[in-house]
């Protein structure tokens, strides 16, 4: 219903364990963050008033009341299953979760970025090059050269490198 916020409601049980994952050192904040919209939406608190408090915008508030309405009736039924409390609580982990988002897969597996890195930690004379250094275009080359990839560019490389490098170290290899 547009302009109606849906009704959350909790069991005793479920809110017990709601305010739990609040309270644990371990919990990711953003999990945290969906537990309290949770529980503030099942008192009755309006989106404004939960997206001004938790310091959110009202479309994320919305989503996670939304995500756990279409939850509810199945964090119930587990319940009335007498799941444990750790089922239970993977349950609700699972429902206040990110749902994987759309957009084009990795097109190297860690176990090519792990070798393009491992290329990168060896002498490039090894290679018999005549450079003293990596660069990412030299990279690219005998990462192909060498059947780990098909196909790379060197950004790509360096992508890599840049991600998976400290600084001092980056700065050593190319």
């Amino acid at each position: 219903m547009p302009g109606q916020a849906l009704t959350v409601r909790l069991t005793t049980r479920q809110q017990m364990l709601l305010e739990g994952l609040i309270r644990a050192r371990l919990t990711p904040q953003g999990l945290a963050d969906r537990c309290r919209v949770v529980i503030l939406s099942a008192s009755g608190i309006q989106n404004i008033e939960q997206a001004t408090q938790l310091t959110m915008d009202r479309q994320r508030v919305r989503r996670w009341r939304r995500r756990w309405s279409e939850a509810w009736a199945d964090l119930t039924a587990m319940e009335d299953k007498e799941a444990t409390d750790d089922e239970l609580e993977a349950g609700i982990v699972e429902a206040l979760s990110d749902k994987p988002r759309s957009g084009m897969p990795s097109r190297f597996s860690a176990e090519q970025i792990t070798a393009i890195i491992a290329l990168a930690c060896e002498s490039p004379a090894d290679s018999d090059l005549p450079i003293s250094h990596w660069t990412p275009p030299e990279l690219a080359r005998e990462a192909i050269k060498r059947g780990i990839v098909d196909s790379i560019s060197p950004r790509q490389v360096d992508r890599f490198l840049s991600r998976s490098t400290s600084a001092p170290t980056r700065a050593a290899i190319g």
